[in-house]
């Protein structure tokens, strides 16, 4: 039984890590949001929901990049600051998708902000985030294959 779940441990270490963190992450910007709540909340209205989502994503990028990188996706590559670019970009858009979606269900349908938030916005952004990391920021067998191939290249010429 132990040897089972210490093999689907480490199958699914990457994931494992990713839900932890991404928890963290969450929690985090959870707790962002709230000062923002707080200091924002003059009315529920579009700009308030509008800026303290951007503060908010500001915060998650910042506090979630070196995470990532280091224990989720354990990535050495060297260029950090363009994989933090990237890792930015990535996320810039699941912040669109995080302020569209607090627009539609708070501002259009009046729903609890709160419960918008943890358990649409959250559950949604913290899945399309992965998979841009795991596909498109760490992606171990695109950067081997780039590098492969800068390898190759000069002996050809």
């Amino acid at each position: 039984m132990f040897k089972m779940i210490k093999e689907l441990m480490i199958k699914y270490r990457e994931l494992i890590v990713y839900v932890i963190v991404g928890f963290m992450v969450t929690f985090f910007c959870w707790g962002v949001a709230a000062i923002g709540k707080i200091f924002l909340d003059v009315e529920n209205s579009w700009f308030q929901n509008f800026v303290n989502n951007t503060l908010n994503w500001i915060a998650g990028v910042c506090f979630a990049y070196p995470l990532n990188r280091k224990w989720v996706f354990k990535s050495t590559n060297p260029q950090i600051l363009k994989e933090f670019l990237e890792f930015a970009s990535s996320r810039l858009s699941t912040w669109v998708l995080d302020v569209f979606i607090m627009w539609l269900t708070v501002n259009i349908f009046h729903w609890n902000w709160w419960i918008c938030k943890i358990f649409i916005s959250a559950v949604l952004v913290m899945i399309v985030n992965y998979v841009f990391s795991k596909f498109l920021i760490f992606n171990k067998k695109k950067k081997k294959q780039k590098t492969e191939q800068q390898e190759e290249s000069p002996a050809q010429a």
